[in-house]
């Protein structure tokens, strides 16, 4: 369920956690009611799968782990990391943040943004596109 653009679910003092989806510097794209998402791609030299679970709170992402399908140039996971199921997986050290913004590049396949059991590219959650960066943030 994306609501519509430019309102957020739950209002103010609702409750309710979203996901907010913007070009960077635009307005709102669409508001996407969630708890918690995946950010998934593939590494553009090694051709290996990353993905990163966010949980929204307190008006912050917060990264909560990090998994990695192989390693090579650029994937280097800490010495806390884990081999689960073909997957190096740790839990990154990142602050909450207010914003993760993805930049778009015709060299690299795009993001997959990932609520519930839904995946999709990243550009498939926008109620209406645009081109540029996109910036991800809690809806306040």
């Amino acid at each position: 369920m994306v609501a519509a653009a430019g309102k957020p679910p739950g209002g103010a003092g609702g409750g309710v956690n979203a996901l907010c989806l913007a070009l960077v510097g635009g307005p709102l794209l669409a508001s996407i009611p969630a708890d918690g998402f995946t950010l998934a791609w593939t590494h553009s030299v090694e051709h290996t799968e990353w993905r990163e679970e966010w949980r929204i709170d307190g008006g912050r992402l917060h990264l909560t782990a990090a998994r990695v399908k192989g390693g090579g140039a650029g994937v280097e996971p800490p010495p806390e990391s884990r081999l689960e199921g073909g997957w190096v997986v740790w839990r990154p050290h990142l602050p909450p943040q207010e914003r993760v913004v993805l930049a778009a590049s015709s060299y690299t396949q795009e993001h997959r943004l990932c609520i519930d059991d839904a995946c999709r590219p990243l550009r498939a959650w926008l109620g209406s596109g645009g081109e540029g960066p996109i910036e991800l943030r809690a809806c306040s």
